[in-house]
């Protein structure tokens, strides 16, 4: 498995003016874990052009409704556990690793649109940042930690 790459992605906090942050329940876990948007990196895109398209694709939210606050300084990665390493991605990677990009709503609720074309959340909420490393399945525990400690002088 450690000999595998890492796939490349985005990932997305999205904070609203109250300073909650965006998270939605997938629709292909039985679980009660939530996220925050991510995914792959498309050829022919930089992750920020991915991040955008991510987050319109999983939120419905478009690129007009939000800013960049700020880009992670470093990537930062995850590993997959070892029985789904062969069952994601075509078994191709043992992870991920995102570029995370702190990003400011500038919509409203109704702007939020998860019944989108290929949906990925069957709910979302607003959450305290404090309460993400709880929600988050227990293998990408870690990188939410990370990812609070990168942007938590900015939330």
């Amino acid at each position: 498995m450690t000999d595998l790459p890492y796939r490349p992605a985005a990932g997305i906090m999205l904070v609203n003016a109250e300073g909650k942050v965006f998270v939605g329940q997938r629709l292909d876990s039985t679980a009660e874990a939530w996220q925050m948007p991510q995914g792959g990196v498309d050829p022919g895109e930089d992750v920020e052009q991915a991040a955008f398209r991510e987050l319109e694709e999983e939120t419905g939210i478009p690129r007009h409704l939000v800013e960049i606050v700020a880009r992670a300084a470093e990537d930062l990665d995850y590993d997959l556990p070892p029985e789904l390493v062969g069952k994601l991605w075509k078994g191709k990677y043992r992870g991920q690793r995102q570029a995370w990009f702190l990003m400011r709503f500038l919509g409203t609720d109704a702007d939020v649109a998860i019944e989108t074309a290929h949906p990925e959340f069957r709910a979302w909420k607003w959450a305290e940042p404090s309460e993400l490393p709880d929600m988050i399945v227990p293998f990408k525990r870690a990188l939410y930690q990370n990812v609070l400690r990168a942007f938590a002088h900015l939330i």
